[in-house]
């Protein structure tokens, strides 16, 4: 894919964009841990399994590493590895993380995290998407990687007005990366991230490259014959969506009563763990996603006190009342064992010009933590690929 980009200025060389460094006060943090010390935890379920939602067990274990052992600083040093900006794009402070490769013709890439995720999600891709050669790749797989943080997650904080729908957040994006002087770039996404590449790709702006997502969120419509040539693992895949459909009870709440839930979790760490059980759950127990990955994610959602923002999105999209268009930019899509199945069919009556398509045999939703090599190579692949811009 030809890209005629050099590394742009330091994104503080825009007056309208200025550097930011994590740093949680001390008190934040002795307050949370204090709050953990006092956690009372709801009666036992009987078997004190999944099967009711997250067992008293996992929630013991994991308060107390919470409690005990994970280091926040250590976790903050690494986030500050990268630099970190704030800018505002339609009255909304927006946070993000802007590398440009020192590689001639790096392409600049949209990095675009899940729910319940953040910019956490891609820390480990950073380093070997922008300086390939320092991870034993070649210096014609450069990127020049933007990581932004949704509006009402980590620091894309507070959020100003209402109805910021994903198709919105795509819009902005488009602005952020004109501002930081990219006149073409690609998107990656899982999740939330998912949907705005794919909002990206049917704005289809000047020099848009195409999507790189983990799920192409498309479902069966009740059309006569819609079924007739899906295959096995077709099946396979409805099977899993019916599960999850039934697990997901969080889908429902946030699209109804989101600030409502929220007092709840902004008020005990322990139920801002237990809500996020989907770093866990997602894959009905096959997520690779380790326990210091998890409290990093959750610790980031607590110390900005962003429970009700991360979930306004649900009732925002399920409001949009928006009617499905096609996606006519090029797509790539990773489908990784344990996530969501895009089901190839569905997906390109969605998307007429799905160009890449790969499949894992491990990892899941959340595989930028899973899978961070094989999602870096899948997106090499996809990028690397001759088209029209």
């Amino acid at each position: 894919m030809e890209n005629t980009n050099t590394a742009p200025a330091p994104a503080t060389a825009d007056a309208n964009v200025r550097p930011f460094t994590v740093a949680i006060e001390q008190t934040a943090i002795d307050d949370l841990r204090d709050r953990l010390a006092r956690t009372r935890l709801p009666q036992e379920a009987p078997g004190d399994n999944w099967d009711y939602g997250v067992p008293n067990s996992y929630l013991r274990e994991t308060i107390g590493a919470w409690r005990d052992d994970f280091d926040w600083r250590a976790q903050e040093d690494r986030m500050n590895n990268f630099p970190h900006y704030l800018t505002e794009i339609e009255g909304q402070t927006v946070h993000f993380i802007h590398v440009p490769s020192a590689e001639a013709g790096a392409i600049p890439l949209l990095l675009l995290h899940t729910y319940p995720g953040s910019f956490v999600d891609f820390l480990d891709m950073i380093g070997p998407l922008t300086d390939p050669v320092a991870y034993g790749g070649r210096a014609e797989n450069a990127f020049s990687v933007v990581v932004p943080s949704m509006p009402g997650f980590a620091f894309s904080t507070p959020v100003v007005e209402r109805r910021w729908t994903m198709a919105r957040v795509a819009r902005c994006w488009d602005v952020l990366m004109r501002r930081l002087g990219y006149d073409t770039y690609g998107a990656h996404g899982s999740d939330g991230g998912a949907m705005i590449s794919r909002e990206l790709g049917i704005l289809n702006p000047p020099g848009f490259l195409g999507a790189h997502v983990l799920q192409a969120f498309s479902f069966p419509t009740g059309a006569e014959g819609e079924f007739d040539t899906l295959e096995p693992k077709d099946y396979a895949a409805l099977e899993h969506m019916e599960w999850f459909q039934s697990v997901g009870g969080y889908n429902a709440i946030n699209a109804s009563r989101p600030q409502t839930v929220a007092v709840g979790l902004s008020d005990s760490p322990a139920g801002q763990l237990a809500w996020n059980e989907l770093f866990l759950n997602f894959g009905n127990g096959t997520s690779l996603v380790s326990t210091e990955q998890i409290l990093t994610e959750v610790s980031l959602e607590w110390f900005t006190n962003t429970s009700a923002t991360v979930g306004r999105y649900h009732f925002e999209e399920a409001g949009a009342d928006a009617e499905t268009v096609i996606n006519h930019a090029p797509l790539g899509v990773a489908v990784f064992q344990d996530d969501f199945k895009s089901i190839r069919s569905f997906a390109e009556r969605d998307n007429d010009n799905i160009v890449h398509w790969s499949e894992f045999p491990d990892g899941g939703h959340f595989a930028s933590l899973e899978r961070p090599e094989q999602l870096t190579s899948d997106l090499r692949t996809f990028f690397a690929a001759p088209r029209a811009g």
